[in-house]
């Protein structure tokens, strides 16, 4: 999938650029990267039409390596696609074009705020934007059908950051997604439940459209 180089973070081009991270970019953000983009598609028929970006990269990335097998199984569970991946170190310019980045752990996320960037305010945890989008009243956010998703998907992006501080994660534990690599698939399908789990309310947010019953 080619992607328009216009995203340079909050508020710059007419695209809006997803970030997912995790360590080695072979199984946790390649899940969560893959599945948010099958969802978006369920949603919005072709995103990037829409101008919206999903890509994904690792701390200590693998650079140019395949998705792990396991995770293209638990891919293929919920018939999304997995072809054509290909790992990537994280760099700079990643974030430098990210509008949100979405992490694995709050330890990734804290490796992408020391990076620099004024990134701290577009990166969070999956599962602490979850939370977060999930306290916003969806109708103090613009409608997609006027003002367009990239629109909303900024004013998401700060309305969660705003809330940042008041809604606390309930224990350390809640804000992880943990990592299954070298693990059996049962692990890597109870991790790809988890993932797509926290991102369906992400999603919706994002588009203003509920998932397909």
């Amino acid at each position: 999938m080619t992607a328009p180089e216009t995203g340079r973070g909050i508020g710059n081009g007419d695209s809006f650029r997803i970030l997912h991270v995790s360590t080695g970019n072979v199984c946790r953000s390649p899940i969560t990267e893959r599945l948010t983009r099958h969802a978006l598609v369920d949603r919005l028929g072709d995103p990037l039409v829409r101008g919206l970006i999903v890509e994904s990269a690792g701390t200590w990335g693998h650079e140019g390596a395949p998705m792990e097998a396991n995770a293209e199984t638990v891919l293929a569970d919920f018939g999304a696609d997995a072809s054509g991946f290909v790992g990537r170190e994280l760099l700079d310019d990643h974030v430098i074009r990210a509008d949100l980045v979405l992490t694995a752990t709050r330890d990734h996320r804290a490796q992408v705020i020391s990076m620099g960037h004024s990134a701290g305010l577009r990166t969070f945890t999956l599962k602490e934007f979850t939370r977060l989008v999930q306290a916003i009243d969806p109708a103090t956010l613009p409608d997609p059908l006027d003002g367009g998703v990239v629109e909303r998907a900024r004013a998401l992006v700060r309305a969660a950051a705003a809330l940042r501080g008041w809604l606390l994660a309930p224990n350390v534990e809640a804000d992880e997604v943990y990592d299954p690599y070298g693990a059996p698939l049962p692990f890597f399908r109870s991790v790809g439940e988890e993932i797509s789990e926290a991102l369906e309310p992400v999603v919706t947010a994002l588009t203003g459209v509920p998932a397909c019953k």
